[in-house]
């Protein structure tokens, strides 16, 4: 087993290891920042697990701010029978990436 941890970030988790890069909810950084994220729910450590009620104590994943986007576009479209009802709108959602330098 290798060492991991699984953080809550924007709502969603994510499983992540050194030297990964994962992609966001957006965050309010300047790229090129180091980010601590303290919401962890669980990590591994070789053969020992840690589990947090919801989070593990003194435990938190350190990253580096890679840079900010938009991802593809998502059609929302709404439709009515027989009334001439239509609506066309589109939602591209803001995302920051972020690799994962250190898991403590």
């Amino acid at each position: 087993m290798s060492n991991y941890a699984i953080i809550e970030t924007g709502g969603k988790q994510y499983r992540v290891q050194n030297g990964d890069t994962v992609r966001v909810e957006s965050l309010t950084l300047k790229s090129g920042s180091m980010v601590e994220l303290d919401e962890v729910l669980m990590i591994c450590e070789d053969d020992r697990i840690r589990l947090g009620s919801p989070h593990v104590k003194g435990a938190k994943v350190t990253a580096e701010v890679i840079g900010h986007g938009k991802g593809e576009k998502v059609v929302v479209f709404k439709y009515k029978n027989k009334t001439r009802y239509r609506r066309r709108n589109g939602h591209r959602q803001r995302y920051t990436d972020l690799k994962v330098t250190d898991i403590s």
